[in-house]
């Protein structure tokens, strides 16, 4: 029988998922990931969400742990969200988190167990293809997380199961409803597990480093305001810049964090035809030519070119890229690679 190590968040599409392969015949055991030990009001992986995937496990009589990746997430997300910040750029912690925590080392695991396959809650698809598996994006496109996990390898994928790809949301949770299953109504998680609403991601930070304020200059560099922590501004932030109400609508064009600077303008000097990238990814083999591109977990897919120095041309000028964040490539449904704006 094959062996099926489900990883559990708490939530309804996890359970579902669990729910369906032990429909299906599998031996599935299921396994909650403890990843950060400190305040938390919002996000995954929390007491109450070890709790709840305990308890959806016992209604499916299947065994359920508990890895605790505590140490591994400080090192390879929260420290470099901090860093990142510190370095003016704006990072994606829970791709990074997806990246070395929730697929490398949750495989690496699996593998060691002698389990045969590893699957999560993620509305996302595996399709096969001539050149081996590839990550396509799920059949309800408001929930779609391809975007968040475009890091996954081809030796991943073959290793990966998404039940609840093919479904939409709300037929997610009916069967949860039609199960029993205790999380069939649960909210979905959409934060940043380690950053609390009550205080916030200035809070956050300014225990983790020195924030400074910083002058805002327009395009021509004369001085029109200023911010509290140049830390914390992101590119095409309207928010938080203090302007005296004096110059018209202006977002964060530029933050230089070493001059202690924000350059602020219009919507229209916001706009950018290209887009220069780092840390390139592939499914794949390396891919010129037209593809669709997604620049954050829920915006819309533009029409772009990618060049042979691996940057993006887009067919119309579009808003910056904040540095820092990924940009994900597409052919149709299908993700081909990845990389990180600089």
């Amino acid at each position: 029988m094959t062996r099926v190590l489900v990883a559990m968040s708490g939530g309804v599409d996890s359970a579902v998922s669990a729910a369906l392969l032990k429909r299906q015949g599998y031996e599935v055991t299921g396994v909650t990931l403890k990843l950060w030990g400190g305040a938390q009001d919002q996000g995954c992986c929390s007491v109450s969400d070890v709790d709840d995937a305990r308890r959806v496990a016992q209604q499916l009589e299947i065994d359920h742990f508990v890895f605790n990746y505590g140490e591994a997430f400080e090192r390879h997300v929260v420290g470099p969200y901090v860093e990142a910040h510190a370095s003016g750029l704006t990072p994606n912690p829970c791709i990074e988190c997806n990246r070395h925590i929730k697929f490398d080392a949750l495989l690496d695991r699996a593998r060691q167990l002698n389990f045969d396959r590893v699957a999560t809650g993620h509305h996302a698809q595996i399709v096969g293809t001539e050149n081996g598996p590839r990550l396509s994006r799920g059949a309800d496109l408001d929930k779609d997380q391809s975007y968040v996990l475009y890091m996954l390898s081809e030796r991943d994928l073959k290793m990966l199961e998404f039940p609840i790809g093919h479904m939409k949301k709300t037929e997610v949770r009916e069967l949860a409803n039609e199960l029993g299953l205790r999380s069939a109504s649960k909210p979905d998680s959409q934060d940043v597990c380690f950053i609390t609403a009550s205080e916030g991601r200035g809070r956050f930070l300014s225990e983790r480093l020195n924030l400074h304020a910083a002058q805002v200059v327009d395009i021509g560099g004369n001085n029109i305001g200023t911010v509290d922590a140049v830390e914390l501004v992101t590119v095409g932030q309207r928010k938080g810049l203090k302007l005296g109400g004096n110059v018209g609508r202006s977002y964060a064009v530029e933050v230089d964090i070493p001059s202690r600077r924000v350059v602020a303008g219009s919507a229209q000097d916001l706009l950018s035809e290209t887009v220069e990238l780092r840390d390139h990814f592939w499914t794949g083999p390396e891919y010129q030519g037209s593809v669709a591109v997604q620049t954050s977990a829920h915006g819309d897919p533009a029409a772009a070119h990618l060049n042979a120095d691996g940057s993006v041309q887009w067919t119309q000028a579009r808003r910056k890229v904040a540095p820092g964040q990924a940009v994900v490539f597409y052919l149709d449904d299908a993700v081909i690679g990845g990389a990180i704006a600089c």
